[in-house]
């Protein structure tokens, strides 16, 4: 029996794709564990948005490698398919997978078994030629992430994401539903749509909105989640069917990633703040009660003073009701690593702090706007006090005092938020 061990770092689309890999090793030959130090084999899910969470992933390389010496570990994602050197030389690495091999490690993991050593795989460069791989999470019945889309054809200049994925491509609706439908079946009541540029979704002219139609129709599926979406591909038949359909959850994620129309243009952004704006109109006039989460990159080369004044003004003057803030890292790939004007280190540190405090106080605004408000929630654990926790439909974490068994149970309860972090 061969253990193997999982880590997953970056976004949900990873924790997707981990959850699908994982599920090619439930055969009598492995068995999944938890706990590294009892571990043969351990595999690391990179990220590569930014500099932080390549760290992050050498660290995890660093610490596998110390407390279990003997384990052989495996790099797989955006991190090893842009920068295979940096991870080639690293403790107990044994193989380095790109975006495009890592759904064949089950077969490669074979090839190291027999070769008793280090495998080396030849890193596929053109990613033009990435095909699509369906993932879904499947370690909860509860909320269960589907990725129905990959690959971005965006470019913008301070990301590095299309250079690591490839271009944008998507499943088929029919697939979708087929897979829907049977996480339905197994009990799920929440599914989160996923992608690298959810938005772009479609082959042969289907598209994001007709697949939402068709969501929408499936018997016993609860709650339909869409997870960040750019803004000008969030089309405002979207937020209407979003208005009129019960299980679409009032919850938008929007990425913003600059107040400053000279940063967002040097950005190469689709949209000025004026469009962003009005759409955070649009979304309230429809669905005045719905959670709205912006992206936010901090310290974007050529971000002065009076820029940075301009984006907190123009954030605390929409209707948002919190941040995902990003310090900006130059990313070798992108184009804004050539870029003069470098904002230092310490004042991106100084600003990300201001625009949490901001953060804060939006999403403090917003929770206590609905706090002892009666609403639908579904219950997904026990907390240390023996409360049940779970997410309202507008996505406000909750807790509710029971005897009731009530995981995976949607109730209609008042609002008594639960403070963690989301």
């Amino acid at each position: 029996m061969i253990n193997i061990s999982f880590q997953t770092f970056g976004c949900k689309l990873n924790f997707s794709e981990t959850s699908t890999i994982a599920e090619g090793f439930n055969d009598s030959e492995y068995q999944i564990v938890k706990d590294i130090s009892k571990s043969d084999f351990h595999i690391i899910h990179s990220c590569t948005v930014t500099e932080q969470a390549e760290k992050k992933c050498r660290q995890a390389i660093r610490h596998a490698a110390k407390i279990n010496p003997n384990i052989k570990i495996i790099v797989l994602g955006c991190y090893s398919q842009l920068h295979p050197d940096e991870l080639n030389h690293m403790p107990n690495v044994v193989m380095i997978c790109g975006n495009e091999s890592k759904f064949n490690i089950h077969d490669l993991i074979k090839q190291i078994n027999n070769e008793e050593g280090k495998l080396q795989m030849e890193m596929n460069d053109d990613v033009k030629d990435f095909q699509y791989h369906t993932s879904i999470s499947n370690d909860t019945r509860t909320r269960t992430f589907l990725k129905i889309q990959d690959g971005c054809n965006y470019f913008c200049t301070y990301c590095a994401v299309p250079y690591a994925r490839g271009r944008s491509r998507s499943d088929k609706i029919d697939n979708v539903l087929k897979i829907v439908k049977q996480a339905v079946a197994n009990s799920t009541r929440e599914i989160v749509l996923s992608g690298v540029n959810l938005g772009d979704f479609g082959n042969n002219g289907e598209n994001l909105f007709d697949l939402l139609i068709e969501l929408t129709q499936i018997n016993g599926l609860d709650r339909i989640r869409i997870s960040s979406i750019e803004p000008n591909l969030l089309e405002n038949r979207i937020i209407q069917l979003a208005a009129e359909e019960n299980n679409i959850m009032p919850h938008f994620h929007i990425p913003l990633q600059s107040g400053s129309d000279k940063v967002l243009s040097m950005m190469k952004r689709r949209y000025d703040t004026s469009f962003f704006k009005d759409k955070i109109l649009e979304i309230k006039q429809f669905i005045p009660d719905a959670c709205i989460a912006v992206d936010l990159i901090t310290g974007f080369p050529g971000e002065n003073n009076q820029d940075f004044e301009d984006i907190c003004n123009f954030i605390q003057s929409i209707d948002i009701s919190y941040l995902h803030i990003f310090s900006y890292s130059d990313r070798p790939e992108a184009l804004a690593s050539k870029f003069s004007d470098k904002v230092s280190p310490e004042e991106i540190i100084r600003r990300s702090k201001i625009l949490h405090q901001i953060s804060d106080n939006l999403h403090t605004k917003f929770i206590n706007k609905y706090s002892g408000i009666e609403r639908n929630i579904l219950f997904e654990m026990k907390n240390r006090e023996g409360n049940w926790v779970g997410w309202t439909d507008n996505y406000i974490r909750s807790e509710y005092k029971s005897d009731e068994n009530l995981k995976n149970e949607i109730k209609k309860t008042k609002v008594i938020p639960y403070y963690s972090k989301q």
